[in-house]
Order: C-alpha cells, then sequence, then structure tokens
C-alpha cells in the first residue's frame, strides 16, 4: 500500500503515540485540523491563507485552519473542529473522519513571549468536498499535494522579515503562495510519523 494513501497513513497515525507536553495554567492552548482528501494527483492537504491583519503575528501566513480553545471546547478537538467550522464552514462531524493526531507542538512565535501548545488533529474528508465558505479570518483556501511535499517537489524558500531583519525560510510553494514556519514544522513531524527515516 503506497505510503502517502489516506488508509496507510491512518495506519501510521493510530500506531502512533502523540507526546503531549506539559501545560500550566499559563499556557495556551490552541488546535488546527490537517484535513485531507484524495484528489486527482493523489492525497492533498487543505491550507488557509490567513487575511492580513494589523497585530496579528500570523497576518497573511498560510496554515491550517484553528485557533485558540474556547471555555465551551470540551477538549482540543472540540477547538478543531469548531475553529474549522467558523473559518472555512466545513463541519468535520458530519463530512470528515478523525484519522488520529499529531504530537502536539509546543510553540514561542518569533519576536514574541506567548507560551502555547498547538495540538494537529488529523481528518480525512468521508465524500464529495462540499462547498467551503470561508470567513473574515481567511483570504484563500488552496489544496497541496501531500506527494509533491513529502519528496520535496514543492520545496522553496523565501525572505521575510522578522524582528527588523530579513531572514530566509525554508516552505513548500502551493501555486503562488509559501507554507513556511509552524505549519512546516507540523509538516515534518507529520512525514516523520509516516517514515522515521524521512528527512526535510
Amino acid at each position: 500500500m503506497p505510503l502517502l494513501t489516506i488508509p496507510k497513513i491512518e495506519q501510521r497515525l493510530k500506531a502512533h503515540e502523540a507526546l503531549i507536553p506539559f501545560v500550566s495554567e499559563s499556557t495556551r492552548q490552541a488546535a488546527v485540523a490537517v484535513i485531507l482528501r484524495e484528489g486527482t494527483s493523489g492525497t492533498e492537504a487543505l491550507f488557509i491563507r490567513r487575511a492580513e491583519r494589523p497585530g496579528d503575528i500570523w497576518s497573511g501566513n498560510m496554515a491550517f485552519p484553528g485557533g485558540h480553545r474556547e471555555a465551551q471546547d470540551q477538549d482540543l478537538q472540540a477547538t478543531a473542529v469548531r475553529e474549522t467550522r467558523e473559518e472555512i464552514g466545513l463541519d468535520l462531524n458530519v463530512h470528515a473522519r478523525l484519522l488520529g493526531h499529531l504530537d502536539y507542538i509546543d510553540v514561542n512565535p518569533i519576536g514574541t513571549t506567548l507560551q502555547m501548545i498547538v495540538a494537529p488533529y488529523v481528518y480525512a474528508l468521508t465524500g464529495v468536498t462540499p462547498e467551503l465558505s470561508p470567513n473574515h479570518e481567511v483570504a484563500d483556501v488552496l489544496w497541496g499535494s501531500m506527494r509533491d511535499m513529502y519528496y520535496g517537489e514543492s520545496r522553496t524558500s523565501r525572505d521575510f522579515h522578522v524582528r527588523g531583519e530579513t531572514r530566509t525560510f525554508a516552505g513548500y510553494g502551493i501555486e503562488d503562495q509559501i507554507v513556511w514556519g509552524l505549519t512546516y514544522r507540523m509538516l515534518g513531524q507529520f512525514f516523520s510519523i509516516l517514515n522515521p527515516e524521512w528527512q526535510q
């Protein structure tokens, strides 16, 4: 069975014991949904391009749907489901099934004092991709080839201005956008779960 098919991905995720870092009372919690579908050229992952917003450290970036945990969320999986529904109008409880989750990531964005953990949950669509309705926080929705990312065919780099200086960051090119930073790290972890010998 090819490595990047949804059944194989599910098999590997179910065998993976995800690492969950210590969470203190002051640690902010967030979750994202890694949404997969079988496209014409193989398995694809959904990405959003965040709208440009002053004061948002991820403004304009490519990301998985997600956001911060709120008081009404039963757990971080519920956060991923709620945020996906709010951001792109996709109800994961209706149109997808959970395959598993990646290690929770301890986040400390460059240029901030923010301490946060992000829990990535992996879902697969169960039928035809429903019509999506992005809200004001989302500028665009794009699908990227898992194969192209895994084998490095879409790997690229771009200069970003961070803390007053220009730095070059690696990422994956999707159309005219680049997946870099935290989401790029998540994909690296994802591919390492699928194949422990994989190297970014």
